[in-house]
């Protein structure tokens, strides 16, 4: 733990503002589901956690709000936008991926791999997920920070609550309403354009001819960001998501998660040069409540770990400045895993006996002692995580390994049910059967079809004013199928039982690509 403050330049932490706040969310103060809710003010905090979340809310939201504009060229016949749902063609894009509905078993994967993902980070680093990139916190970020622009930090916001309606109040609050109602409409339109070509889109939306469940679909997802981002916020995560239960059997005492350190922070006191000079032992923890008035869930982090906790760490980046100020190690909030926090309690408390006791974890200079323990980064890669990460590699190893090598020419052939054979007038016997040739690249195709068996059968299309042969040759339109009618007669001399094999092949004449169907050739009986 290093000192970032200079001891000669500390003020006293009877200097240190006091904030007069009360944790909504406690042990002690939390309501019933259905008691009004407690309105919590967060005041904006300063340091390397809040800078690293306002990074990834800037990346975040760009990528949701940016992707559906980027473009890319993937020739005329497919569209040209980087990312799109086309569900009226039944296709997903991604930039040089395409995905048809019978390969959703991508999909699948990409979702078994999220999961694996989600339990990776929470068994090594605590709920980093909800502290930084879930939906909830970016949204919620996004409109608190809108509300502090207009309202003012947590002292203002305060004021203007219990403040009567005056001009000032009603302007600031129809100013915040709008904008997150903006905000919505933004989220909501950003939606749509991911399942239709955004510019062409963008121009009908506002001109008022774009279908109805476009309308209907950015007015939907308007309310629930306004609802959910601006007047519910803490409550989504402590009432409606599952995470927070789900978690605690994702935990174990090596997950890092953020933690008061009660072992140097007891007994806490804003007169520490008093109390020191009565002979009193003293803790860090001034008791300024700053890490109370920055959290967004409205909890202190000083009454352990907690369900309402989304590990943002805002509480550490408050605490810290404290400690810059009064001179102290920073630390006295940080990521900890439970294993750690546990050792220091029981040197701290002489193994749980008696209350903290300073000068068990001190030396006499007042560093710490060398028996404190400390954070180390190889308790991430221990055999839990190590699992996950092996599973979620092995997932997407196997999908990349898979998708690089996907035919992207299939055939199906269905043999007719009525009638199972025709007995033409030469005593050959007749088959028909539908035969469906799908091309799934962006460029159009002239594929030759053929048979792999029977040698003395050859093959018809109907409609097609050709003699029959053992060949054809058909063209297939970028990302079409076509569906053929097929006749396959083989001369009676040649059949051998009443239910033979016949293989098909369709092979594109221009790649090595090609794709085969094994179908039933029937026949009235085996020859004498």
């Amino acid at each position: 733990m290093n000192m970032h403050a200079d001891q000669n330049k500390a003020v006293d932490p009877v200097d240190v503002e006091r904030h007069e706040a009360e944790a909504v969310m406690s042990a002690k103060t939390r309501r019933p589901l259905y008691e009004a809710r407690k309105k919590i003010f967060p005041k904006r905090a300063n340091g390397q956690f809040r800078q690293f979340k306002w990074i990834v809310m800037a990346i975040t939201l760009g990528i949701y709000y940016l992707t559906p504009w980027l473009r890319w060229d993937r020739g005329p016949y497919a569209p040209d936008q980087a990312v799109l749902i086309d569900i009226a063609h039944r296709r997903f894009y991604f930039f040089f991926i395409e995905i048809w509905p019978q390969e959703f078993i991508y999909v699948a994967g990409l979702l078994v791999m999220a999961g694996f993902g989600l339990f990776l980070i929470t068994s090594a680093v605590g709920r980093a997920w909800c502290g930084y990139t879930c939906p909830q916190t970016v949204w919620v970020d996004l409109f608190l920070v809108v509300e502090r622009f207009i309202e003012g930090d947590r002292n203002a916001r305060i004021k203007l609550e219990g403040a009567p309606w005056t001009f000032d109040k009603i302007w600031k609050r129809v100013t915040k309403h709008v904008a997150w109602i903006a905000i919505g409409v933004a989220t909501g339109g950003a939606w749509i354009f991911y399942f239709a070509d955004a510019p062409s889109l963008a121009v009908e939306f506002f001109t008022g001819q774009a279908d109805p469940v476009a309308y209907i679909t950015v007015a939907i997802l308007t309310a629930t960001t306004y609802v959910f981002g601006g007047l519910m916020r803490e409550q989504v995560c402590i009432y409606m998501c599952p995470w927070p239960r789900i978690q605690a059997a994702m935990l174990d005492e090596k997950s890092l998660v953020v933690t008061y350190n009660d072992w140097r922070g007891e007994p806490r006191t804003r007169h520490a040069k008093k109390a020191i000079a009565a002979g009193e032992a003293v803790g860090d923890c001034v008791d300024c409540n700053a890490c109370v008035v920055v959290c967004p869930m409205g909890i202190d982090i000083r009454d352990g770990q907690q369900l309402e906790c989304i590990t943002c760490a805002l509480c550490i980046d408050a605490c810290d400045g404290v400690m810059d100020k009064i001179g102290k190690p920073r630390g006295l909030i940080a990521y900890a895993t439970l294993e750690e926090y546990q050792a220091n309690m029981a040197l701290a408390t002489n193994d749980n006996t008696t209350s903290v006791q300073p000068a068990n974890v001190r030396n006499t200079d007042g560093s710490f002692s060398d028996k404190i323990r400390h954070f180390d980064w190889r308790v991430i890669f221990r055999a839990r995580t190590l699992l996950y990460m092996g599973v979620w590699s092995a997932v997407g190893i196997g999908l990349l390994i898979s998708l690089v090598g996907r035919d992207r020419l299939e055939l199906n052939v269905l043999h007719d049910r009525n009638p199972q054979f025709v007995l033409e007038s030469d005593g050959s016997i007749r088959n028909g059967y539908t035969v469906r040739i799908l091309n799934m690249i962006a460029t159009p195709r002239e594929i030759e079809v053929s048979l792999d068996s029977l040698p003395e059968a050859v093959m018809k299309i109907n409609g097609v004013n050709e003699p029959p042969a053992r060949t054809f040759t058909v063209s297939v339109e970028p990302d079409e199928a076509t569906t053929l009618k097929v006749f396959v007669t083989l001369p009676a001399a040649y059949v051998k039982t009443a239910t033979e094999e016949v293989t098909f092949v369709a092979k594109d004449k221009d790649s090595t690509e090609q794709d085969t169907y094994s179908a039933i050739f029937n026949a009235p009986g085996a020859k004498k």
